[in-house]
């Protein structure tokens, strides 16, 4: 199969979606109004609350939802073969992840830019609200507890020291971009411009020049202190403009990778379908898990709901941004599915590279075959392979990095949200809830158990738990739209696929944590499926009751006619 023919397929298909399915769900179930004020005008702090430009919250949530998912995800999913992955890529993205994170970010828009967590407590209740928000603590401490551990072990010389420099110019550009956009008034344009040159510049000079003799621990203590910063700074002075000028490099990047497919037009390499890998999972349910970044995440309805929500400028900018971004990561994720089966050499070497589940699903391995299959459509734009790969290379941790301080800020909204709960009123406290917040994350990057850092030990738990919270996020979703009399099949029938995969995946997991005697994964997973099966229990009630409300006014209105 010629690779090529493939991406225009799946790029035909992501636009079209865009086009229309999105319009569809923009005018049809949400009708976006272009004269309603949103929380960032009518709760403006200048911290937080900042109305923003539509490319600039575009690249500032592109980036803080992609990171290393949408490459990591794929990357291993291929193992099941290059067909699963290009489906669940594919559909996933049009039909599920774009719908969650439209729909995410709009309740939470009309909901005074409130996460989906808290605003559970409108939706379902006050137990469900406690419930949602303790998962989602749970799941973005252990999250970027391992990011943490990523990132500093991609900074190291095994790695790509090459991005060091770069990654933290980028943070000096950024203050500067957004000090002349938002205090200088300066436009937009030209210093876009100038601030995407200068990022390109330090590319080079890390490239020249990478940075050695870091520890792993001293990065991830240097990583915790730049998160702790990011996430108390005012959104407009380092995260967003990050994120945007961040989103050029990717930009250009993707542009070169599928510009260099289209003139190499290799063959996929991959089989369609492989089950002769040693220790191969199912693939049903695990694709599903597996893939998640570049189809649909709960982290991306946390994104939307956390920071995005606050941003927007107008309610029509939420269909680019949510539905949008979704699609952009999709075009990622469909990369990352070719990159690694028609970026190899031969069958044989993808065979070889692909020859068991346990060097699969490692983090060297994969993300060294995105960046060599990304690297060779590259070279033939007449760039050095050498150079592309350094170039790539630098783009993947990029985005790692901003998924890290995006994700802390978010779980600083989480803690406000748990003290305002449990009427504590000290956490409403930025700096206090970000001090616990990075104080979770460290828990989890640093703290060793039987020599392994808590975080790798309990990641397990991860992918399953986070492919629960975007069940249980469209489950929210759906909830408000049956209360405010909007259709709800876009959202119900992903729902129920959603959690009916990802709790059949989690049942298997907990049966393996028991089979092999893994005490820690079987108790903690235990108590967390436990949480999602009572949240689930009450969303359940409240949607058979506000579903049968609406059957006794309509017999009601009928029977008065």
């Amino acid at each position: 199969m010629n690779a090529a023919l493939v991406a225009v397929i799946a790029l035909g298909a992501f636009f079209l979606a865009y086009f229309t399915y999105a319009k569809f769900i923009a005018r049809r179930i949400f009708a976006l109004d272009p004269d309603a004020k949103t929380p960032a005008h009518t709760m403006t702090d200048g911290i937080d609350y900042v109305p923003t430009k539509k490319p600039v919250l575009f690249g500032h949530h592109f980036a803080s939802i992609t990171g290393l998912g949408p490459i990591l995800g794929p990357a291993i999913a291929v193992i099941w073969g290059w067909f699963p992955a290009f489906l669940w890529v594919f559909f996933g993205t049009i039909f599920f992840g774009g719908i969650h994170d439209f729909s995410a970010l709009v309740v939470s828009m009309r909901n005074r830019g409130r996460s989906i967590g808290d605003i559970a407590e409108k939706i379902i209740g006050p137990r469900a609200q406690l419930l949602f928000l303790l998962i989602i603590f749970f799941l973005l401490a252990l999250a970027m507890g391992v990011f943490a551990i990523v990132i500093a072990t991609l900074f190291s010389e095994a790695f790509n020291p090459e991005a060091v420099i770069p990654a933290f110019s980028l943070m000096v550009i950024a203050m500067a971009v957004g000090v002349a956009v938002y205090k200088r008034r300066m436009t937009i344009g030209p210093v876009t411009l100038i601030g995407v040159i200068l990022m390109f510049i330090t590319t080079a000079v890390g490239i020249k020049f990478p940075v050695t003799g870091v520890s792993h621990t001293a990065w991830i203590y240097i990583l915790l202190g730049y998160a702790f910063i990011a996430s108390v700074l005012p959104v407009w002075l380092l995260l967003q403009p990050r994120d945007y000028i961040n989103s050029f490099m990717l930009y250009l990047g993707l542009g070169a990778m599928y510009l260099g497919l289209f003139i190499y037009q290799p063959e996929i390499v991959a089989p369609a379908i492989n089950t002769e890998s040693s220790g191969l999972p199912p693939l049903f349910p695990f694709i599903f898990i597996m893939v998640a970044c570049g189809a649909i995440s709960g982290f991306h309805g946390l994104v939307s709901s956390g920071t995005t929500a606050k941003q927007i400028d107008k309610e029509p900018d939420a269909r680019l941004i949510g539905y949008g971004g979704a699609i952009a990561e999709g075009i990622l994720g469909m990369m990352a599915v070719l990159a690694c089966t028609a970026g190899l050499a031969s069958k044989e070497a993808w065979l070889e590279h692909y020859k068991s589940w346990g060097t699969a699903s490692s983090l060297g391995p994969e993300i060294n075959a995105f960046v060599q299959g990304a690297a060779k459509f590259i070279s033939y734009l007449g760039i050095s392979e050498t150079f592309s790969e350094a170039f790539v290379a630098v783009v993947v941790v990029g985005f790692a990095l901003t998924t890290l301080d995006s994700a802390t800020r978010l779980l600083r909204f989480n803690i406000e949200e748990i003290g305002n709960r449990l009427k504590i009123k000290p956490l409403s406290n930025r700096y206090l809830a970000s001090g616990i917040g990075v104080t979770a994350i460290a828990f989890f990057g640093l703290l060793k158990v039987d020599g392994n850092p808590a975080g790798l030990i309990l990641w397990g738990l991860f992918g399953t738990t986070n492919q629960i919270l975007a069940g249980i996020v469209l489950l929210s979703v759906t909830i408000y739209l049956l209360k405010t009399d909007r259709p709800i099949v876009y959202t119900l029938v992903p729902m129920i696929l959603m959690l009916s995969m990802a709790l059949w995946a989690m049942i298997l997991n907990l049966i393996d944590f028991w089979q092999k005697g893994n005490k820690p994964l079987l108790i903690i997973g235990s108590i967390i499926l436990f949480m999602i099966l009572w949240f689930i229990s009450e969303g359940v009630i409240i949607f058979k009751r506000s579903l049968n409300s609406k059957k006794v006014a309509f017999k009601s209105e009928a029977s008065g006619n």
